[in-house]
C-alpha cells in the first residue's frame, strides 16, 4: 500500500486528469478504502488545494476552478521533451498507458498555451520492430515544424537530406528538387520517426524520415484526404521506400531474397535497406557486429538467397551452413 504523501499525490493528479470523480472511484484507483480516500481529501484541503464536494447523483469530488498545480517552468525544448519521452514510454515499458496519458494531461494543464500548443503538435503513433538498433538523432526544431504542421493540416515544403545533414546541390547525384506535402501523421518505427504524408507534386502517398527532412511552413492549409491504408502501422511498417540507409556497423552486407519487398521491409532490422525488385523478389541491405550476425538476420527470413555481397558475406553463410550441416554431433579438430 503506498505512504499518505505519495497516495495524495496519485489523488492530486487524479483529480487534475478529469472533472468530477465518484468516490468508489478513487477508492478503487487508489486500492483503498474509500474512508482512506476521504482522509487524503481533507489533506489536499489542508494543503491549500481546492476540493471541492460535488453533491447529487453524479457527484463526487473535483479540483475547484482556478485551482493551480505547483508551478512548472518549461521552455520550448523541454516541453518537446517531455511530449516525446511520456508518448513513447508506453511502447517500451509494459502497462504504461493509462498512467503515461494522465501524465501528459496533468502537465498540459500546468503549461501557458504556446507551451500547450507544442505538446499537442506531437500527436504520434509508436511501433515496435523486434530489432531496435540505435537510431541517429533527430532536430527537435525540424521534429517540431512537422509536429505542428500535422495537427494544423498545413503544408510543408521539404528538402531532402543525406544522412549526414547535408543538402546536395543541384547537378549531383542524389539532388532532389523540394517537395510540397500535406503532413498527414507521425509514426515512429524501429526508432526512428517517419511521417506519413501526400506529395502535391508526384500526387501520391509517400513515407519520409524525418531526420532526412529539412520542413519549411507554410502557413497554407488542406483539407483532408482518404488514407492510403486504414492501418497506418501495416502501411509504414510494409511501404519499403521509407528514406532509410544502412547505417554505420562493422559490417554490411546485401542480398536478393525470394519474398516481395512489403513483406521483407515489415520485419527487417531497423537501418536497413530493402529495394524492390519486383513482384517476388526484393533486395536487402543491412549491417551487424560481425559477417556472421549479417547472415544470421538474413536466415531469419526463411528463404532462398541469392547475390551475396560482399565476399566476406558468402564465406560467413558457407561457415554457418557448415556449422549447423549436423548439430550436436562433435566436430574433429
Amino acid at each position: 500500500m503506498a505512504t499518505t504523501s505519495h497516495r495524495a499525490l496519485r489523488l492530486l493528479s487524479l483529480l487534475g486528469s478529469r472533472g468530477t470523480w465518484p468516490l468508489r472511484d478513487l477508492a478503487a484507483r487508489l486500492d483503498v478504502s474509500e474512508r482512506t480516500v476521504r482522509r487524503d481529501l481533507e489533506t489536499l484541503r489542508e494543503l491549500g488545494y481546492p476540493v471541492v464536494t460535488v453533491r447529487g447523483p453524479a457527484g463526487g469530488y473535483r479540483l475547484g476552478n482556478g485551482h493551480t498545480l505547483p508551478p512548472l517552468l518549461f521552455d520550448h525544448d523541454q516541453a518537446l521533451a517531455i511530449a516525446i519521452a511520456l508518448q513513447t514510454a508506453p511502447s517500451s515499458v509494459f502497462g504504461m498507458h493509462d498512467a503515461t496519458a494522465r501524465a501528459l494531461l496533468t502537465v498540459q494543464q500546468a503549461m501557458p498555451d504556446t507551451l500547450r500548443a507544442v505538446m499537442e503538435s506531437l500527436r504520434l503513433t509508436s511501433l515496435r520492430n523486434y530489432w531496435e538498433f540505435p537510431a541517429p538523432p533527430i532536430d527537435p526544431a525540424a521534429l517540431a515544424t512537422v509536429g505542428t504542421a500535422v495537427r494544423l493540416r498545413h503544408v510543408l515544403v521539404t528538402e531532402f537530406l543525406r544522412p549526414d545533414g547535408t543538402r546536395p546541390a543541384p547537378g549531383e547525384p542524389d539532388f532532389a528538387a523540394a517537395r510540397r506535402l500535406e503532413p498527414h501523421h507521425l509514426v515512429v518505427w524501429a526508432g526512428r520517426w517517419y511521417l506519413i504524408a501526400h506529395d502535391l507534386d508526384e500526387q501520391r502517398w509517400r513515407v519520409d524520415r524525418v531526420d532526412r527532412l529539412h520542413p519549411r511552413p507554410t502557413g497554407r492549409g488542406f483539407a483532408p484526404r482518404e488514407l492510403p491504408d486504414r492501418d497506418l502501422a501495416h502501411f509504414v511498417m510494409s511501404h519499403h521506400d521509407r528514406g532509410d540507409t544502412p547505417a554505420t556497423w562493422e559490417c554490411t552486407g546485401s542480398a536478393r531474397l525470394n519474398l516481395p519487398a512489403h513483406v521483407v521491409a515489415r520485419w527487417a532490422p531497423g537501418g536497413s535497406v530493402v529495394e524492390h525488385l519486383d513482384t517476388h523478389h526484393c533486395r536487402l541491405t543491412l549491417g551487424a557486429w560481425s559477417w556472421a550476425g549479417v547472415a544470421g538476420i538474413l536466415a531469419t527470413f526463411d528463404t532462398d538467397l541469392t547475390d551475396l555481397h560482399p565476399p566476406e558475406l558468402r564465406q560467413a553463410c558457407r561457415t554457418i551452413a557448415r556449422r549447423y550441416a549436423d548439430p550436436g554431433q562433435p566436430r574433429r579438430t
